[in-house]
């Protein structure tokens, strides 16, 4: 569940007289042709509502709780004490109840909910519309898309949702929501798709539908739905400042939400797509720096060496324009992309590499999880920047390759340049303006060597990733007639 403020938008709008002018001068039909192919809004959902109720379960979990244990020995302070004698009277362990929702994907008892609606639990309960009680059991469950398929065993075959296929989903198209919310059960509202393709920041997969259909806590893991009673994504967060609805809600499309569950099924885990590259968006500062003409794409800060990307012949400074014959206009929409790859496959990436386009085929790998940690190190250098040098040792302690190259940055001066730029103590900066620096001195001097009205294009290692970093021509102009 998430918090904040919603912008407000302009919306346009055709007048009456500019219809009325359109036909007496014989101009042809004023509205755009989507507007005529549109449904009419609907009488009534009853049609589409009865015969999706069936489909959804409400799900009860239980969980056991730990109390913490009071730490450290008796010291004879007074409220210690007393703190210890009462949390020793409490019980070492409750439990702990949630509700949510889901919707049935198969007759043999399949259901489709979100990962955090099970959570860690140690009973899972499905109760059917008809009140009839199941014990569930995990089939899967994924955390990057917060998406779990879980059974049950019924005592006959079970009516199972119609799934919406291809990307037939537009804005502004009816939707409608089943649900448990607030544990009322079977509860029905009905809205609009208000945006598609939203990042909310919940993981490196988000691609979710915004709608405007009420969805409150416990209407997790249940069916957003189409026009034609299709399941067209899984509902899973809200966007509110008091915990209720306020108009903005989240739902996983139910492509990904599908591909999920296949691989759930097949594996009990989800095999993603593995591309071996570190990107970041093309910003316009970035696309002046890099000489491109126009910002968009998927710029690549690094290499994993050995990986596909690698082994296929992209480079750092590449930028992914299309991905299998596909546009890529920003960095988000890559890894969906990849990780959606069947492993093994050749996958055709249009690149442009020094202004000039270039396709290069890899063979996507199997993506696995890592973890590298980063660390800091302290005399002043252009910029706002402190800087120190890279050693093996101090590489090994921040979890990096020990022949790294670079220098580490200490400490940022507010209201510099490199603060402007976002720059922070623990970065390591590996080029400058697409060339190595392997010393402090050798940095100051490529700073400091920049032609006035040009921007510093930096590459900097940040915790487990690289990103490039431009400081503009006129914050890098204003530090140096400010030093």
């Amino acid at each position: 569940m998430m918090n904040g403020r919603a912008p407000r938008l302009p919306a346009g709008r055709i007048t009456a007289a500019g219809l009325l002018a359109a036909l007496l001068l014989g101009l042809g039909d004023p509205l755009p042709s989507p507007l005529r192919a549109a449904e009419p809004p609907p009488t009534s959902f009853a049609d589409i509502v009865q015969e999706a109720i069936p489909v959804v379960v409400n799900i009860s979990t239980t969980q056991t709780v730990r109390r913490p244990e009071i730490p450290g020995g008796r010291s004879g302070d007074p409220m210690e004490e007393f703190m210890r004698r009462f949390f020793d009277q409490m019980p070492k362990s409750y439990k702990e109840r949630s509700l949510g929702s889901g919707v049935i994907i198969s007759a043999d008892g399949e259901i489709l909910t979100n990962d955090h609606v099970i959570g860690s639990a140690d009973a899972i309960d499905v109760i059917l519309p008809d009140q009839k009680r199941y014990k569930a059991k995990v089939v899967g469950r994924d955390k990057k898309t917060d998406i779990a398929l879980i059974r049950i065993h019924a005592d006959h075959p079970l009516p199972a949702a119609k799934l919406a296929r291809g990307d037939g989903l537009r804005v502004g198209d009816w939707v409608i929501a089943i649900g448990n919310p607030f544990g009322l059960g079977e509860t029905v509202t009905a809205g609009i798709v208000s945006a598609k393709g939203r990042a909310i920041g919940a993981g490196p997969y988000d691609d979710f539908i915004q709608t405007d259909a009420s969805i409150n806590p416990g209407n997790s893991g249940g069916p957003l739905l189409n026009s034609r009673g299709e399941v067209v994504g899984i509902n899973s967060a809200i966007y509110s400042q008091s915990g209720g609805n306020i108009g903005i809600g989240f739902a996983i499309p139910i492509e990904m939400a599908a591909h999920i569950a296949d691989s759930l099924r097949s594996s009990g885990k989800v095999v993603r797509g593995w591309l071996g590259v570190a990107i970041q968006d093309v910003t316009p500062e970035l696309s002046k720096a890099l000489g491109l003409p126009e910002a968009g794409g998927a710029l690549v800060s690094d290499v994993i060496k050995d990986g596909p990307a690698d082994r296929a012949g992209l480079k750092r400074g590449d930028v992914i324009t299309a991905y299998q014959g596909k546009p890529v206009s920003s960095s988000r929409e890559l890894p969906i992309r990849v990780a959606d790859t069947p492993v093994g496959t050749h996958a055709d990436l249009t690149v442009l590499r020094d202004g000039q386009p270039k396709t290069i085929a890899a063979e996507i790998g199997e993506l696995r999880d890592k973890e590298v940690v980063a660390e800091k190190a302290a005399p002043s250098f252009p910029l706002g920047l402190h800087v120190d040098g890279l050693t093996p040792e101090v590489a090994e302690r921040m979890g990096i390759d020990p022949d790294t190259k670079g220098v580490v940055v200490t400490a940022v001066d507010p209201g510099s340049a490199a603060e402007a730029a976002e720059l922070r103590p623990g970065d390591v900066i590996r080029e400058v303006n697409r060339k190595g620096v392997a010393t402090p001195e050798a940095f100051a001097k490529a700073v400091s060597g920049r032609s006035a009205g040009k921007p510093v294009l930096l590459l900097v290692q940040r915790d487990e990733s690289t990103l490039f970093i431009t400081i503009s021509a006129e914050e890098a102009d204003r530090q140096e007639d400010a030093g």
